[in-house]
């Protein structure tokens, strides 16, 4: 490591949808200031080894993203990156840096928002990204980001089989719902005031999706949290299907925890992914980072509105122009036809 490179850090430990909207804005920051990317996931939520870098545990290695040089694997244990670094905070001495309150990660996030969306360099030679970035970027970057990145090849093999089963030759309906589960869902919360009132409002935004024109027959693919969500779902709808998965007691908490190993963000991945193939999207709520990739590409998407969660909102693609690239998840060796082989 020289004395003039520059790096940009990507630290989180959260779900996916958060790691990868954020991955996206320091990416974008790093290509725009000549910048190292970092990508650096250890302390992950879905692994119990706080040293392994979650990155490389579930996707293929890679030293580079559209240019930008890359490092994302377990050696960013032996580094050490040069100050000084932005948020100031993390200048401090080591032993002062243990801690970090909830008050200081929001001042943090909003810092490093103000930075990333614009062009401004800075002298740090660090950037310290460990703050939810959502809203950080523009949409090209995270779809950047999902076009050059590529899961391990036990997901793209799950993705494959589930694909050639319940997708092909349908019009699949996809539905997030996410519910916390007992989790504090923020702000989330809104859309859960009323849970039988919540169930209504994605019923009927599955009748809005299957009344949309359709040239093959519709399956509706379920995504969710909550054990309760999907039994109830079912009863409803003997067309919905889902990817065999472990759910938590009701009310235990989020899917995304290190106690159901490795093993619970391979199925997450895999949602996320197929959810990204559907011919519809159903979010709910609307603000779930889950479903944000999905929302970039499928040709329609329903959502809700947060200051009335009974109002739908349609947006359509009238060719899915920016349907996702099947080699994204082709290994370096594999070629795929222009639709999705799975």
């Amino acid at each position: 490591m020289t004395h003039q490179q520059r790096f940009v850090i990507s630290r989180r430990r959260t779900g996916f949808g958060d790691c990868l909207w954020s991955l996206a804005s320091a990416w974008q920051y790093s290509k725009r200031t000549g910048r190292t990317l970092v990508i650096d996931w250890r302390g992950s939520c879905y692994l119990s080894d706080p040293f392994t870098n979650a990155f490389s545990v579930f996707f293929e290695p890679l030293d580079n993203i559209s240019g930008v040089p890359v490092i994302c694997d377990d050696k960013i244990n032996q580094l050490c990156f040069p100050g000084p670094f932005f948020p100031h905070w993390w200048n401090r001495p080591a032993i002062d840096g243990v801690y970090r309150s909830d008050d200081q990660i929001f001042h943090e996030r909003d810092e490093l928002r103000r930075l990333l969306v614009t062009s401004r360099d800075i002298q740090a030679n660090t950037i310290v990204c460990d703050a939810c970035l959502m809203w950080g970027c523009d949409q090209e970057a995270e779809r950047n980001i999902f076009q050059s990145i590529t899961p391990r090849q036990e997901i793209r093999r799950r993705i494959d089989d589930v694909y050639h089963r319940a997708f092909e030759g349908h019009d699949v309906i996809g539905i997030h719902v996410r519910h916390g589960n007992g989790e504090d869902t923020m702000g989330h919360r809104p859309y859960w005031t009323d849970p039988r009132v919540a169930m209504e409002q994605v019923c009927a935004a599955v009748e809005r999706a299957k009344a949309l024109h359709h040239t093959r027959p519709t399956r509706l693919f379920l995504c969710t949290d909550s054990p309760s969500v999907a039994d109830h779902l079912s009863a409803v709808y003997s067309e919905l299907f889902s990817i065999p998965k472990r759910f938590r007691a009701n009310d235990a908490g989020p899917l995304h925890t290190a106690d159901l190993g490795v093993e619970g963000g391979f199925a997450a991945l895999v949602e996320m992914y197929l959810l990204a193939y559907c011919h519809t999207v159903i979010r709910f709520p609307s603000t779930s980072a889950f479903s944000r990739y999905a929302s970039l590409v499928v040709p329609q998407v329903i959502e809700f509105s947060l200051d009335d969660p009974s109002h739908l909102i349609l947006a359509e693609r009238s060719s899915a122009e920016h349907a996702p690239d099947a080699r994204s998840l082709a290994g370096p060796h594999e070629r795929r036809p222009a639709k999705p082989a799975f």
